[in-house]
């Protein structure tokens, strides 16, 4: 199934300050999540930030809030961002069934989101480059556990690419000349 613009939620899980220090990854996913998120500005696709317990984990990114002035954001208890009442309800309001999923951790809050997402009747689509964990090998697990759970792994580009359909826009044009140009060499991680 392709990604459809008019479809789809950016959602960007706890890529919070505190805990950045200690993830395998962290920053490339900071740099991933601020490169997509200024996509989905420029195609007016909502983007969504979640900050789990900010007072002990301490708030998001701050390069992440600056460069994406489009955000909402969340503060949430559970694990999994779509549990809390007030964050489910306004998803479903949406009418936005595409969720294109990322943050950390990947193997916690990211991938209980994401399994949390599914069972609601979303599509998941899982970040590759920006699901990371203290531990890479945790991430890993938890691509594939959401992946067999019905989600799907997928890259930036193909996300970006996805949104645009086509080459010949000037939509394309504006979006291609300030984010589609080459980026520094990437991990992908599932």
């Amino acid at each position: 199934m392709l990604l459809n613009r008019d479809k789809s939620l950016l959602l960007i899980v706890d890529l919070q300050a505190g805990l950045l220090p200690v993830i395998d990854g962290g920053e490339q996913a900071v740099n991933e999540a601020i490169w997509l998120g200024g996509v989905a500005e420029a195609l007016e696709i909502p983007i969504w930030v979640t900050e789990q317990n900010p007072k002990g984990l301490g708030g998001s990114e701050p390069r992440l809030l600056e460069a994406l002035s489009k955000h909402q954001l969340w503060t949430k208890c559970h694990f999994d961002a779509h549990h809390e009442r007030e964050f489910a309800q306004a998803l479903e309001a949406t009418g936005r069934r595409q969720i294109v999923l990322c943050g950390s951790e990947a193997h916690i809050c990211v991938l209980q989101t994401g399994l949390g997402l599914l069972a609601a009747g979303y599509d998941v689509f899982l970040l590759a480059e920006a699901s990371v964990s203290r531990r890479a090998k945790e991430a890993a697990l938890a691509g594939r556990r959401l992946e067999r759970a019905g989600g799907c792994i997928v890259s930036a580009d193909m996300v970006a690419y996805e949104w645009l359909k086509r080459c010949d826009s000037p939509t394309f044009k504006d979006v291609h000349r300030e984010f589609l140009r080459p980026r520094a060499s990437r991990t992908l991680r599932f």
